[in-house]
């Protein structure tokens, strides 16, 4: 009896995923939580837990270290697979199982590890060979400048004054860019002293190598800042799931994968065209449920705070300005917000991109609005705790396929 084939192909049919949203892969992202939510196979939040990588979006040369390192990160056997868009997507989780029940295809892939591992002097850390590099999976890869380094690639400490006036080391931390329920491509390079930030930078956003992109969840604006008429409806049907996808992720992070799928399914149904009356009930339960959680706005309260005139200062609109608070006011926000689309799902009214708000505020400028979220995230995350920080993050949501998008200046019509 083949006991090896037999246990490849048991652990292929209900393969854990990793999905690695590249900048312009929202649809397929989207698209792969689905399926992977209708065939039952669960997504790993850590390349430790996953089966199948699968790599969404369009190819990007510096995002190429962060995807290998999440490979080499996974345990065998293993499967690669890649969808450049939503509709690559199934034939991309098919060809992956297949990989994953093949002896043939995991004998190579041990192959090629072990050859990596040999031209790699030993040990397989490409962070220690490339200094320069940050990609990867949060990990603490080399930040050049000659420093010395421990073993394994990991910076030596240095030593400061904390805010107490007590030594502590000072630890180099780069977050991003492909992390689970994380904006895609986003990096950002902590100083931490004990658990809490004390510095902040955001690396510049990663963009195709293909050129620019159109952003999902705002290409109902773009379509009528070009002149094609739009409804209102449907625009507020894409924001409606926008804000679900970003309560997903924020829910995810705060370690409640139950209402994080709620959110999903919600967010999917939307997508998918159902009418408010269809979903009004379940997106009412849903918003009692994390609206009124105790355990959820402890964990939240008090952090990543700024007021309503701070966010405006900034350059911020959209949730983010209107909330005028912390992590707890701004998810409160986005259950308002969404609540209130459902309602307009049927609008006929024509949408006016300078005055009905994309999912992320106003586009008033050359600049979209995630633009000022980014810009806002140093301050946020400095003085923070580090377990805060996706929690901030995630908070804000900035989605970085609005600065690959083609730049079109969006002015009033009508």
């Amino acid at each position: 009896m083949d006991l090896t084939g037999l246990a490849l192909r048991a652990g292929a049919a209900r393969p854990r995923v990793l999905v690695a949203a590249l900048p312009g892969g929202t649809a397929a992202r989207l698209q792969a939580e689905r399926l992977a939510r209708l065939r039952d196979w669960p997504l790993a939040d850590t390349p430790a837990q996953a089966d199948l990588l699968l790599v969404v979006g369009q190819d990007s040369s510096r995002l190429d270290p962060a995807v290998k390192r999440l490979w080499r990160d996974m345990p065998a056997p293993r499967a690669r697979v890649h969808a450049g868009d939503a509709d690559d997507v199934e034939a991309a989780l098919e060809a992956g199982r297949t990989q994953l029940g093949s002896q043939a295809v995991q004998r190579q892939h041990v192959e090629a590890s072990a050859e990596m591992a040999r031209n790699d002097g030993g040990h397989n850390d490409e962070g220690a060979k490339n200094k320069g590099s940050h990609g990867g999976h949060g990990g603490h890869g080399g930040h050049g400048g000659g420093e010395m380094e421990m073993p394994g690639g990991l910076p030596m400490a240095e030593r400061s004054e904390d805010r107490d006036g007590l030594m502590l080391d000072r630890l180099h931390v780069p977050v991003g860019p492909l992390l689970a329920d994380w904006p895609a491509g986003l990096t950002i390079k902590l100083t931490v002293q004990g658990d809490v930030i004390h510095e902040a930078d955001v690396e510049h956003p990663v963009t195709p190598s293909g050129g620019p992109v159109l952003s999902f969840w705002v290409e109902p604006w773009l379509r009528a800042a070009a002149g094609e008429p739009v409804r209102v409806g449907e625009a507020a049907q894409r924001r409606a799931a926008a804000h679900l996808d970003s309560l997903a992720r924020l829910l995810s992070v705060a370690g409640w994968p139950a209402e994080a799928t709620a959110a999903r399914r919600l967010r999917d149904d939307l997508l998918d065209g159902a009418p408010g009356e269809a979903v009004a009930s379940r997106l009412a339960r849903f918003a009692r449920r994390v609206g009124r959680s105790r355990t959820l706005a402890w964990l939240t309260r008090g952090i990543g705070s700024m007021s309503a005139d701070e966010a405006r200062a900034a350059g911020v609109s959209g949730p983010a300005a209107r909330a005028g608070g912390d992590v707890t006011a701004r998810y409160v926000q986005w259950l308002a917000d969404v609540r209130r689309d459902v309602g307009r799902l049927e609008e006929p009214a024509l949408l006016r991109p300078a005055v009905d708000e994309s999912p992320r505020g106003h586009w008033e400028s050359d600049d979209p609005p995630s633009a000022a979220l980014i810009a806002l995230l140093p301050r946020l995350l400095t003085g923070a705790e580090l377990a805060a920080a996706r929690l901030i993050v995630a908070s804000l949501d900035p989605d970085l396929d609005e600065l690959a998008a083609s730049r079109r200046e969006v002015t009033a019509h009508g």
